[in-house]
């Protein structure tokens, strides 16, 4: 912001001085290149020559310390205390290298860390001596080892010389490495050999580690010499051709091949080959690495010579800049920044609140709210009449897309509210119809219509959430926590996989009954769907600290993590509905009817591998330990008891819903108002379901509430009384408590101890629905024969006289 204030003469004082800053940045990156080369060579001079007098004295160090192993003989002898000498003579020249103060500016802080480590194995090179000579070091590969590590530090050094920005130079100096590395994997078959030799035969795992060795010399020669250019690659050509490499690959054949026995090669004929083969390896990698730092130095000099035409080049174009900016900076500025800040003030204040007022159907000035930009004819003129254009064409969109959605809106709303009076028209009749029915075949066919009359109810309340209203169904009153959630199963298809916990003793008020009945089906009926039809679906509850938790989970395939972080951002601010949107309109649904109530919805993994739905109803929707309030006027429903000396126990194998249900002769109801009341609707079970029902399946609709039962008169003699019918109790899954000898008699209650029977037949709580079945039962059985008896005296049936 301070910036964008400044005089022209600071911007243009900027402008310079970052053109300046480039040219210097340029000039440095050409200098690099250049200063790296230059720094190999100088690493080259006083570091890798200095090392590798001191790399071939190790080798024969090393050599001469496994023969003498191989011997049998402890202590050195005067050859191998006279290599020693010559090792000490070139480990103190190297060291006197390292002290150089052009190789630690040249180095970097890798390659002076790894020679810092080849200085660490220097050091303990006199107590590998000792250890040695006193027996402590071990077997002949246990010595050789010792003499490995300071060498395999050597070439780890070596790796870091080679890391340099010309890749040709790079890639030279790695395959010179690996050729050296080549060389040391021969040195180190020649000691194992030499203390072979020594001893007059290979024991334990000496063979195979030589015939190992040999191969990795063989196999890295070959790929490094693969990699040289043509001028290095003749003279190796040379070398390998050579009689003494000829005649060390002879040898190492023969012995590869031996496996008992004396050995086939003389000791004598191998030293001689191999020290042959090593030093005319070690002049041509020495010759090859001199003619790589001799051709680094006519690279450097280009370099600079590039850097030079480069500088002057762009020292001159940087003068042009400053030029040209001085004289044209100072009017385009000032046009642009008057386009600029009109452009910002259109596109973030005034065109956004024009196409929110269209949005909601205002009629907007488009001339006076939003005016055209006016900055003449040039080519800023020319910017400015384009971003009117654009803001035009903006503006005229979404005048047509708002329009088309409140047309889309009350087509949906308009539908939605047509086919929802026709279904609880439907409803109606179906439950007139299912009363008069006998036949259960008919009742079961009843049933299913029913239910799938109740689904496209919930399908046409689909609509009305979608179109921005509110459904017509509301309560008045309290509804226990179960039933809101039979209720939702019997808007749900697959309502027979769903497995109902104990939910508590929770009602929910009336206001809110609806909206979380459709809020619960439409989340049961997606578990249901995307879980195979052999699961389950549990739904559970409980109460919180912030109110009242359900969980529904299922066990189908799940979701993936970002898919169930887009569902809950989807619940949890909803976008505006669209008709391209229609991939899942549930949970778009969901997200308006929870937001509506304040109700949390959010999906996660469940560890059984499916998904679980958890829905918190927040402290003001729910009401705990509270029984729902009837209507005023209203008698407290209360479950009709069943009768002990009237109804027996039914077999095991035919539960009473097997039997058939007829209703009372049905009287004309009227059909219900559009916005009362209406009772929660479980899916009605067709009275032909098997006894085995599982657990899973919802209850069928409750039946009429019946009065309780008069209070039978006592016998003669004493006062009669009434007994007042106790307020039922209720479990935790919703259905009354039974307790025993509450509507009996004085006179009944009196009577001695039960049989063993009765007192079974007593502690059998049946359900409401096995009370509908039974009564239904009774009641069609009692009218069939009363028909039967009309038909044989010659009357006509269909009354109860």
């Amino acid at each position: 912001m301070r910036f964008r204030n400044a005089s022209v003469r600071s911007k243009v004082t900027a402008l310079i001085v970052s053109l300046t800053l480039l040219w210097a940045f340029a000039a440095w990156v050409t200098l690099r290149e250049g200063v790296n080369l230059l720094g190999a060579a100088t690493i080259d001079a006083q570091l890798v020559e200095p090392s590798e007098p001191l790399l071939v004295e190790l080798q024969r160090e090393r050599r001469q310390t496994v023969t003498r192993l191989g011997s049998g003989a402890r202590g050195a002898d005067k050859a191998l205390r006279d290599q020693r000498a010559r090792t000490d003579a070139a480990r103190a020249e190297f060291a006197a290298s390292l002290d150089s103060t052009a190789l630690s500016v040249a180095a970097d802080d890798a390659l002076m860390e790894r020679v810092g480590t080849v200085r660490g194995e220097l050091a303990e090179l006199d107590t590998a001596r000792k250890s040695i000579d006193a027996g402590r070091a071990g077997s002949m590969q246990a010595a050789a080892a010792l003499y490995n590590d300071i060498i395999d530090s050597l070439y780890r050094m070596y790796d870091s010389v080679a890391a340099f920005d010309d890749k040709e130079i790079a890639k030279h100096g790695r395959t010179l490495s690996e050729i050296s590395r080549s060389r040391e994997w021969l040195a180190r078959e020649d000691a194992l050999l030499a203390g072979v030799f020594a001893r007059g035969d290979f024991i334990g795992g000496e063979h195979p580690e030589f015939v190992a060795t040999a191969g990795v010399f063989r196999q890295t020669l070959a790929e490094a010499m693969s990699k040289l250019p043509d001028e290095d690659l003749k003279a190796f050509d040379a070398w390998a051709d050579s009689a003494s490499a000829t005649r060390v690959r002879a040898m190492e054949e023969q012995l590869i091949q031996h496996r008992a026995g004396p050995l086939p090669v003389d000791a004598e004929e191998w030293r001689k080959a191999a020290e042959a083969t090593l030093a005319d390896m070690q002049r041509t990698t020495l010759a090859a690495g001199d003619r790589l730092a001799e051709s680094i130095v006519p690279v450097a000099v280009g370099v600079v010579a590039r850097l030079a035409l480069a500088g002057g080049l762009g020292l001159v174009a940087v003068i042009a800049s400053i030029v040209l900016s001085i004289t044209t900076t100072r009017h385009l500025l000032a046009q642009l920044r008057k386009l600029r800040d009109a452009a910002h003030e259109l596109s973030d204040e005034r065109l956004p609140k024009v196409v929110e007022r269209i949005g909601h159907g205002e009629v907007v000035d488009v001339s006076k709210e939003v005016p055209d930009l006016d900055f003449g004819d040039d080519e800023i003129g020319q910017v400015g009449q384009a971003f009117n254009a654009v803001q035009h064409t903006a503006l005229s969109v979404a005048a047509e897309q708002a329009e088309l959605r409140r047309s889309i809106r009350d087509i949906l709303l308009s539908l939605a509210r047509r086919t929802q009076g026709l279904v609880h028209r439907q409803l109606t009749v179906l439950d007139v119809m299912e009363r008069r029915e006998t036949d259960p075949e008919e009742l079961k066919e009843l049933f299913r219509l029913d239910h799938l009359a109740i689904r496209m109810r919930r399908n046409a309340e689909n609509l009305i959430v979608l179109s921005g209203s509110s459904p017509a169904r509301t309560w008045r009153r309290s509804v226990p926590m179960l039933d809101v959630v039979r209720g939702a199963l019997a808007e749900v298809e697959d309502y027979t996989r769903v497995t109902i916990m104990p939910l508590g003793d929770v009602v929910l008020v009336g206001r809110a009954v609806g909206d979380v009945i459709h809020l619960l089906a439409e989340l049961i009926e997606n578990a249901a769907s995307f879980s195979p039809p052999y699961t389950s679906v549990q739904v559970s509850g409980q109460v919180v600290a912030n109110g009242y938790v359900i969980e529904i989970e299922d066990r189908g395939l799940g979701m993936k993590p970002e898919d169930l972080a887009a569902a809950n951002a989807r619940i949890a601010d909803p976008p505006e509905f669209r008709i391209t949107g229609t991939a899942r309109l549930g949970l778009y649904v969901v997200s308006q009817l929870a937001r509506r109530h304040d109700i949390q919805v959010r999906l996660k993994a469940s560890p059984y591998g499916g998904t679980t739905v958890v829905v918190l109803l927040p402290q003001d929707l729910v009401e705990v330990g509270t029984d729902p309030l009837p209507h005023q006027g209203e008698a407290p429903p209360v479950l009709p008891r069943r009768a002990v000396a009237v109804a027996e126990r039914a077999p095991a194998a035919h539960n009473v819903r097997q039997l058939k249900v007829a209703s009372e002769p049905s009287r004309q109801q009227p059909l219900p108002r559009p916005f009362q009341d209406e009772p929660l609707r479980p899916p009605k079970q067709p009275p032909s379901q098997p006894s085995n029902q599982p657990p899973s399946q919802p209850p069928t609709r409750a039946p009429n509430h019946q009065p309780a039962p008069r209070a039978v008169p006592a016998p003669t003699g004493e006062s009669e009384e009434t007994v007042e019918p106790k307020q039922p109790e209720f479990t935790p899954g919703g259905l009354p408590l039974r307790v025993p000898q509450a509507n009996l008699a004085p006179a009944l209650r009196e009577e001695g101890p039960s049989t063993p029977d009765d007192t079974e037949e007593d502690d059998d709580i049946r359900s409401p629905e096995e009370i509908r079945a039974m009564m239904g039962s009774l009641q069609s059985g009692t009218r069939l024969g009363r028909s039967e008896a009309a038909k044989m005296m010659g009357e006509q049936p269909g009354g109860d006289t």
